[in-house]
């Protein structure tokens, strides 16, 4: 079975940091493209970062401040969150695709964890 299991969500002050992590059984992430995605009350998911090979990829709202990266030897996708902002709340999926060409949309994904809340407020 293939899953994807998401971890690392929090209550973070604005301008604080967090790292989420994004485990993979049944498979090896290092041969799927692997997105994060978000979700904020009322609004329709969001891609934010998408990492396929070596190639990385960021949506301008998190530019310059989230870090995509990966372990493969522990099968982990990790999202380095830094400078945090109040629009950064919400549910945060990752999801996987054996096709390597995708990016921000969620119908390029095939299989998609439950997600982890962060919530950014003072």
């Amino acid at each position: 079975q293939l899953q994807l299991v998401e971890s690392g969500g929090g209550l973070v002050q604005p301008g604080g940091s967090l790292r989420l992590s994004c485990a993979g059984s049944g498979f090896s992430l290092d041969y799927y493209l692997i997105g994060w995605f978000r979700q904020a009350p009322g609004k329709e998911r969001e891609g934010v970062s998408y990492i396929s090979g070596t190639t990385t990829n960021y949506a301008d709202s998190v530019k310059g401040r989230f870090t995509i990266s990966r372990d493969n030897a522990k099968n982990m996708v990790y999202l380095q969150m830094n400078s945090l902002k109040p629009e950064d709340t919400g549910v945060y999926y990752c999801a996987a695709d054996d096709d390597l060409i995708g990016g921000f949309y969620t119908y390029e994904y095939d299989i998609w964890g439950q997600g982890t809340q962060v919530i950014v407020s003072s």
